[in-house]
C-alpha cells in the first residue's frame, strides 16, 4: 500500500508511542506547568541548562562561610543567574541582600520577596528610575547606586514626585573606566550634592574593580586588587570625616573574595560566579590550588544531543551560538569525555573533533558542557534544571533576560 503523508505521520506517531514511553517536556512549555519529578537528564531537552545542586550548595555553603570567619557581608550579583530561587537561597545562607545589574533584575527580586537589593548599574531613562522608585514606593527594599550629577537630579525629582526616601550608594570608578565618579575630593563633591536633595539618603560607597576579578595568578591578582581597593576605602574614609554616612563599602567579585574580605575598610562583597563557575574564572589560579582556581566548583553545565555523525572525523551537537556563549577566548569543554574540543558551529550547532587514538560520541549521545563563560550563558535560557545525580530535582525560571525584556 502507498504510504502518503497521512499514513507516514501516523505511523510515526505509532512508533513513538510504543518506543517512548517516558515523560517529555516541550522546550516551550510553561516552567509552572513542568512537573520534575518525572524528568532526568536522560528526557529534559536540549539543549539545556543544568544545574548541579550538590556542587551549587556546596559553593553556596563555601562562600557564606568564608564571610563569616572574615567579618564581611556578602551581597551577591543576581546578574550571574537571574533566578530568584537561587537568590533565596543565597539569602538563606546568610546574604545580606541582592545585587542587580538591570531595573528588571530588581524587579523580580523583590517580586520574590528579596530585602537589600542594590541596583549596581547606572540607569538615566527616567522610565527606568519610575520604575525602581516604584518599588520602594510598594514596599521594596532596594537601593541605587549613584556616579553623577545627571543621576541625582533625574533620581531626587522622581523620588520627591513619589513621596519616597531613596537609599544611594557613592559609586566610584577606581579603574574600570565605565561607571561612577573619581575617588577621593570629587566622591566627596558628589555626596555633597546628593545630600542637598531630602529625599536621597547616602548609605556608603560602591566600587567594582573588574580589572582585578581575572588577572591570572593569585600573587599578581592579590597586588592589583588591594592597590585599586585602597581608592575605594579612602574615599568611604573622606565621606565618614565630612559627615557622611558611609557604613557600606560594596566591591569585590569571585575572583578576589579572599583578598577583599582581608581589605580594612570593605564591609561586603558582590560576588556573583561563585555559585556557577566557569572555564575563564578557572585559569584565573587560586592562592593554594596553582594554575587552577577551584575554590568552587563547575555546578553549571549546558547539556547538548549529538545529532549528526555523518562524517569521520566529527560529530554535530545541537548546541551553537544560542545556547553557549563563546565570545571569551575558552572553548565548552565536555565533562567525563576527555579528548573532545567543540568548535562553534553556527546558531544551532557545535562541531566536536576528538584527540587521534580516542572516540567520538555516537549519534544520540548527550553530554554536559562546562560553559566558558557563566552569565551571558544563563541569560539565553529561560529555566534551569536543577539535578541531583541523574535526576531533575526541580525546573526553576531564569528571570529578566535581557533579550526578552522591553525597555532594557
Amino acid at each position: 500500500m502507498p504510504m502518503n503523508r497521512r499514513r507516514f505521520l501516523a505511523a510515526g506517531m505509532g512508533v513513538g508511542l510504543l518506543t517512548h514511553r517516558e515523560h517529555h517536556v516541550n522546550a516551550d512549555e510553561n516552567v509552572d506547568r513542568i512537573d520534575p519529578t518525572k524528568l532526568t537528564k536522560s528526557n529534559v531537552p536540549t539543549p539545556a541548562l543544568l544545574l548541579d545542586l550538590d556542587l551549587f550548595e556546596a559553593n553556596v555553603k563555601t562562600m557564606a562561610e568564608h564571610c563569616q570567619r572574615a567579618g564581611r557581608g556578602f551581597r551577591p550579583h543576581a546578574k550571574t543567574h537571574k533566578c530568584p530561587e537561587i537568590a533565596k537561597q543565597q539569602m538563606k545562607a546568610g546574604a545580606l541582600g541582592i545585587s542587580v545589574a538591570t531595573v528588571p533584575e530588581a524587579e523580580a527580586m523583590v517580586a520574590a520577596g528579596i530585602t537589600g537589593v542594590l541596583l549596581t548599574s547606572p540607569i538615566v531613562e527616567p522610565a527606568k528610575i519610575a520604575r525602581m522608585v516604584a518599588l520602594i514606593q510598594h514596599g521594596g527594599q532596594v537601593m541605587l547606586s549613584v556616579g553623577h550629577p545627571r543621576q541625582i537630579e533625574l533620581l531626587a525629582e522622581a523620588a520627591g514626585a513619589a513621596e519616597v526616601n531613596v537609599d544611594v550608594l557613592v559609586d566610584v570608578d577606581i579603574g574600570d573606566r565605565r561607571t561612577g565618579i573619581l575617588p577621593g575630593q570629587p566622591a566627596v563633591e558628589l555626596a555633597q550634592l546628593i545630600a542637598k536633595q531630602k529625599r536621597l539618603r547616602i548609605r556608603g560607597v560602591q566600587s567594582y574593580a573588574g580589572l582585578a576579578s581575572h588577572v591570572v595568578g593569585f600573587e599578581a591578582r592579590d597586588k592589583v586588587s588591594r592597590e585599586v581597593m585602597a581608592k575605594s576605602v579612602e574615599t568611604r574614609e573622606l565621606l565618614s570625616k565630612a559627615g557622611f554616612d558611609a557604613s557600606i563599602l560594596s566591591g569585590g567579585s569571585t575572583g578576589t573574595y579572599n583578598i577583599d574580605s582581608k581589605i580594612r575598610g570593605v564591609t561586603e562583597l558582590q560576588v556573583g560566579s561563585y555559585v556557577f563557575m566557569d572555564l575563564d574564572y578557572r585559569r584565573n589560579g587560586g592562592k593554594t590550588s596553582g594554575e587552577n582556581y577551584s575554590d568552587f566548583h563547575h555546578s553549571l553545565t549546558v547539556l547538548a544531543t549529538v545529532v549528526n555523525a555523518t562524517h569521520a572525523d566529527r560529530v554535530s551537537v545541537d548546541a551553537g551560538t544560542k545556547a553557549l556563549d563563546t565570545t571569551t577566548t575558552y572553548k565548552p569543554e565536555a565533562k567525563s569525555w576527555p579528548g573532545l574540543t567543540y568548535n562553534r558551529g553556527g546558531d544551532e550547532f557545535g562541531i566536536l573533533t576528538v584527540e587521534p587514538g580516542e572516540k567520538l560520541p555516537r549519534i544520540g549521545d548527550r553530554l554536559e558542557f562546562i560553559v566558558p563563560h557563566c552569565d551571558p550563558t544563563t541569560n539565553l535560557y529561560d529555566r534551569i534544571y536543577a539535578t541531583r545525580g541523574e535526576k531533575v530535582e526541580a525546573v526553576w525560571p531564569i528571570a529578566a533576560r535581557r533579550e526578552r525584556v522591553a525597555g532594557l
